[in-house]
């Protein structure tokens, strides 16, 4: 069987490439957009995940950010979550990861626009989202808060 791949076109404006992604994810009138000083971020809803995306700016130097937060610490069995995001950061997430940011679990996938494509604004994006959606109430309900 012989797979191909599309060629990797140039990122002319990924601002416009993030903004067509997530009007084909978010959930309706969920997408919003701030202009700060550090660039543009995204936020909006996928099922029952809120999902933000970040560009710095527009340069090959400038830095490509997804996140969701899904869980709230501390929790109950802290060991066992973190042993438990560590087998999944192995077998299922792909270019993403689970990390902890403050006092949260997060999903997130970051990279430079050195090289970026179209088609991996959309992956990240989409590989962020859904896997929020997937394990946000599972590890909610797995690892409940602690008090």
């Amino acid at each position: 069987m012989d797979v191909t791949f599309p060629e990797p076109t140039e990122l002319t404006n990924p601002m416009d490439e993030v903004e067509t992604v997530i009007s084909s994810l978010a959930e309706p009138d969920s997408a919003q957009v701030s202009h700060l000083e550090s660039g543009r971020v995204w936020r909006f809803r996928y099922g029952t995940a809120h999902v933000y995306v970040q560009l710095t700016g527009t340069t090959p130097e400038d830095i490509f950010t997804v996140w969701s937060s899904i869980l709230k610490l501390p929790v109950q069995q802290p060991e066992a979550l973190y042993r438990y995001l560590l087998e999944l950061n192995w077998a299922t997430t792909m270019e993403a990861r689970f990390a902890v940011l403050e006092q949260e679990v997060v999903v997130v996938g970051t990279r430079s626009l050195l090289g970026l494509d179209p088609f991996e604004i959309a992956r990240m994006i989409t590989i962020v989202a859904s896997l929020a959606d997937l394990y946000d109430e599972e590890l909610q309900t797995q690892f409940p808060a602690v008090g």
